[in-house]
């Protein structure tokens, strides 16, 4: 029995964001089911090494889905079809023998792009930068249990802690908002006692930095909430919206 998969890829190929590029087919064949897309990345890359040809560039790390550097859209959808998924963790079985597989970069004004299946994510640090941290004290760490947390307060506040930035929300909006990757970093320490002090400033602070990104404003098509691998509420973007009002 036939136990391997044939593909056509249809990669997005281009040199750098100052260049034209187009889409270009490659046919790989003899695949195991079990290996990953980024594992069937790596064997044709071998290949075009060996025939003195550039290989296709992407970013990943982890391999785990816990990174956000792999993030790159498969047949139109940010990470692929599979729910709470990344790319990394999709694999040859998930799709049909000889079937033609899309692969292209996330596309936005504020995502520039590196090369072929890459772009550039910095915007995503500026906006933390701009007031994603708590300012504390340095000296002696507290005791773990100085201060009280409840259980339903946690595990909140680390559900939005999960967001890996990933930049899957700002691919699939269609205004380009990175207004769910914001939220999710602003709800995970405003919900937290360690960052009451500058909640209200530092909604603030990151808001302006999102929109001087050039990221789009949120519409509420929710396509965000949808692709997201972590599955992150989009209801946290009006929690952040009202985090940023003046408190009467």
């Amino acid at each position: 029995m036939n136990t391997t998969l044939s593909l056509t890829l249809r990669i997005w190929r281009q040199e750098n964001g100052q260049t034209s590029g187009t889409f270009c087919s490659y046919p790989v064949q003899g695949l195991s089911p079990d290996l990953s897309l980024l594992e069937v990345l790596d064997q044709l890359n071998d290949q075009l090494i060996r025939r003195g040809e550039r290989p296709i560039y992407f970013e990943h790390d982890c391999r785990e889905g816990i990174c956000g550097s792999c993030g790159f859209l498969v047949n139109g959808q940010a990470h692929g079809s599979q729910r709470a998924t990344t790319v990394c963790q999709l694999y040859v079985r998930q799709f049909q023998n000889g079937e033609t597989v899309t692969l292209e970069p996330w596309r936005a004004a504020a995502f520039p792009l590196i090369q072929d299946l890459g772009v550039e994510r910095s915007a995503f640090d500026r906006i933390i930068g701009a007031g994603g941290y708590c300012s504390v004290n340095t000296g002696q760490a507290p005791d773990g249990n100085a201060m009280l947390i409840g259980q339903d307060q946690a595990l909140s506040a680390f559900e939005t802690a999960m967001c890996i930035g990933c930049g899957a929300c700002v691919a699939s909006c269609r205004n380009a908002s990175a207004s769910l990757f914001t939220a999710a970093k602003l709800a995970h320490l405003g919900q937290l006692p360690q960052g009451q002090p500058e909640r209200r400033s530092r909604a603030q602070a990151m808001q302006a930095a999102m929109e001087a990104e050039g990221f789009g404003h949120c519409s509420s098509n929710l396509e965000c909430e949808a692709v997201c691998p972590k599955e992150i509420s989009a209801d946290w973007i009006s929690w952040m919206n009202g985090e940023a009002r003046e408190r009467r």
